[in-house]
């Protein structure tokens, strides 16, 4: 049930996921063309930012297929860390695109370029409407997958950068500034700065193999070396295979005795209902094998 459960989950995901990348394409398509006419630099940053958003989506997607594959002697946990390593090549990517905006902005500033102000505001304005559309798409599947959470913010910083084009365009149409353009292009690319460098740390830290934020280590230990029959807990670690899916192995030192099976189930039973955790490795000892340097 909770198989069928999840698999029903991901081809939802997929599915919202697909949408608003045929949505995001059409309309990249129609900002670039609009920003090479009217001379928007914020009118093509937000278009450089929806390619990242088509490269983000088309990497989720992708990244999710290769999760279904069955894991293998190579690839005894399957693929789901491409999901991460995806959530890192978009998050770079990003980056980039927001080095991009800031040196074009800055030579925009000494260089002024004429830009049309009406035809910017109506193609923002629907660019807004595009963002809005895929983020309401993306909303449920973000809080459960790192890569959908990656499109759906990329989508919201979309549709703030959009708001920034429709207001910079409205100043420009009413007063003439050009520079009010290369200044709101700087603002949308430390709008997506912070969402970028979040993203980042958290693939990361999943790569490193480091404990879920959502995972107390001491209270897991203490919930193991609570069960009849253990001593104590050593080589105790906590890791993420890829988004709301956590490991867990450990040595646990029991007393002389006790009944195998019963300790290794009563283990098993309180990490798997006190914490997300969904694949626990226990090994059983009557006696602590030595020192261990990297115990935690």
């Amino acid at each position: 049930m909770g198989h069928d459960h999840s698999h029903a989950h991901g081809l939802a995901n997929r599915r919202r996921l697909a949408l608003v990348l045929v949505l995001t394409l059409a309309f990249l398509a129609v900002e670039v063309i609009a920003g090479l006419l009217t001379g928007s630099l914020a009118l093509l940053a937000d278009a450089g930012h929806m390619l990242t958003d088509v490269a983000g989506l088309v990497l989720a997607l992708a990244a999710m297929k290769f999760a279904e594959r069955r894991p293998s002697p190579r690839r005894t946990y399957g693929y789901h860390r491409v999901e991460i390593l995806a959530a890192l090549i978009n998050g770079l990517v990003l980056l980039g695109v927001a080095a991009y905006i800031l040196a074009e902005a800055w030579h925009r500033f000494s260089h002024p370029t004429e830009v049309a102000g009406l035809p910017v505001l109506a193609v923002a304005a629907v660019g807004l409407a595009v963002n809005v559309a895929g983020a309401l798409l993306l909303r449920s599947g973000s809080r459960s997958s790192l890569n959908v959470k990656g499109a759906y913010n990329e989508v919201l910083a979309d549709a703030a950068s959009s708001i920034g084009v429709i207001v910079g365009a409205g100043v420009i149409t009413a007063t003439g500034w050009s520079w009010v353009d290369p200044l709101v292009a700087v603002l949308i690319a430390l709008f997506i700065l912070p969402r970028t460098l979040a993203l980042l740390h958290e693939a990361v830290q999943v790569l490193l193999e480091g404990t879920p934020r959502e995972v107390d280590l001491s209270a897991v230990r203490a919930v193991m070396e609570g069960v009849e029959g253990v001593k104590t807990i050593h080589d105790l670690h906590v890791w993420t295979l890829t988004s709301g899916l956590h490991a867990l192995s450990a040595h646990a030192v029991i007393e002389g005795g006790v009944p195998h099976g019963e300790v290794l189930s009563a283990l098993r039973h309180e990490v798997a209902h006190g914490f997300p955790i969904s694949h626990v490795t226990v090994q059983l000892e009557e006696r602590c094998c030595g020192e261990h340097e990297h115990d935690v």
